[in-house]
């Protein structure tokens, strides 16, 4: 297998260089401690329906193979050090675009008294909502794994993070940009037309080396907890473009120049968790804001007496209305419910449900996972989609229900 182009590392030996450069062990360092870790998973998508877009495999079943070893090297001379390696690679036995590796992390963090660098490739998460993260910029969305957009590709970067008694302030520079991943033109879960990465357009003259910068704080005020971030630099969100392909119609990204405020708000309130996130972002045609905002409540030791209960609401509001590149998010509402059994295999269950409060478009979700003794775990996903729009771009994946069961073992 290669590593497909669509995963965005045209660099690849500038990457690693720029990442190991900082992997050198300081002088004096005491002894080392070295840990080997990760998962390998056997993954079976089953879809009920046939596949409605041209060019797609009809397989209703769609297995696959991932490894995702971590290997951590920990020392401490005048200040802790850490160097983290974790690759990862999928096999798809459909779509070759969903058959790719990355380097989801390969990083150097030095911690002094106060303050700390990391260099290399890193994930970084922000939010604090349950059904959409808007704030969550960092990082581009690996979108052949999973339509949720939770996937993250490795982001080359330094981070440098000062922490002081107001809280945690941290500074991003990033020299290389991750395009996204999209499923194939055989692949489900798929736009009407496939998107062909191999003809990204750019706004900036330097493409993906056009450096992005980022600062974020974070603090705890009482029962709030707060983040503000600053993001300017190339887009993680592409706009499609129709266009042809060697005779065949396509769907062509182009990335702009950006400039994004967010706000990230919980609040933990007895019962209550009380969620906000917020975003001002130019550059993609008008200025907008778009809101997720919404509340989780859980009632403990309802389910035999040790488990808890989670009901979770939230209400989505994108300035773009029917031009953001999501519809179910411009003006759509999230109820769930969250199962936790707190037993010894840490089983969960989400069922939730993200309805269209205009075109009347819903999504409906289910996630549980299970351990199975000391190194293997179960989890469960299953979607199914209703559009009635034909105008709705969500609307190609209205055949596209699906469940999924991957069985990891850990070691």
């Amino acid at each position: 297998m290669t590593v497909d182009s669509s995963s965005g590392w045209g660099g690849v030996p500038a990457l690693l260089l720029f990442a190991l450069t900082a992997l050198i062990p300081v002088q004096g360092a005491s002894a080392q401690e070295i840990e080997i870790s990760g998962f390998a998973a056997g993954e079976a998508r089953l879809f009920p329906e046939a596949a409605k877009q041209a060019g797609q495999k009809d397989q209703r079943l769609n297995p696959s193979l991932i490894l995702q070893p971590e290997l951590a090297l920990t020392w401490e001379g005048d200040a802790f050090q850490r160097v983290v390696f974790i690759p990862f690679l999928r096999l798809d036995a459909q779509d070759g675009t969903r058959s790719h590796g990355d380097i989801r992390e390969l990083n150097y963090l030095y911690a002094g008294d106060g303050w700390d660098i990391r260099i290399g490739i890193d994930k970084v998460f922000w939010g604090v909502a349950e059904s959409r993260h808007l704030v969550d910029i960092i990082n581009q969305t690996d979108l052949v794994e999973d339509p949720d957009g939770e996937d993250k590709l490795g982001q080359p970067m330094v981070n440098l993070g000062l922490q002081t008694a107001l809280g945690d302030f941290n500074a991003f520079f990033m020299p290389f940009f991750r395009k996204r991943t999209f499923p194939g033109r055989a692949g489900r879960l798929r736009a009407a037309l496939p998107v062909s990465t191999g003809t990204t357009r750019y706004e900036s003259d330097a493409e993906q080396w056009h450096p992005d910068f980022a600062l974020r704080f974070s603090g705890v005020f009482g029962e709030w907890d707060v983040g503000l971030s600053q993001f300017y630099g190339t887009g993680r969100e592409p706009t499609l473009s129709p266009a042809l392909e060697g005779g065949r119609a396509v769907l062509v990204p182009r990335y702009q120049i950006i400039a994004q405020t967010g706000l990230d708000v919980q609040a933990t309130i007895d019962n209550w968790l009380l969620k906000l996130e917020a975003i001002r972002r130019s550059g993609q045609g008008d200025p907008f804001f778009a809101v997720t905002t919404g509340f989780e409540y859980s009632f403990y030791g309802v389910i035999a007496d040790t488990g808890d209960l989670g009901l979770v609401g939230e209400y989505h509001y994108d300035g773009r209305d029917s031009k953001a590149p999501a519809s179910l998010y411009d003006k759509d509402i999230f109820i769930g419910l969250r199962f936790t059994l707190n037993d010894e295999a840490d089983s969960s269950l989400l069922i939730g449900s993200l309805s269209d409060l205009g075109n009347g478009a819903s999504l409906l979700s289910l996630e549980a996972e299970r351990r199975l003794g000391d190194v293997w775990k179960i989890e469960i996903d299953a979607t199914a989609f209703a559009f009635a729009d034909p105008d709705d771009p969500a609307y190609a994946l209205r055949g596209d229900h699906y469940l999924q069961i991957r069985l990891s073992r850990y070691f």
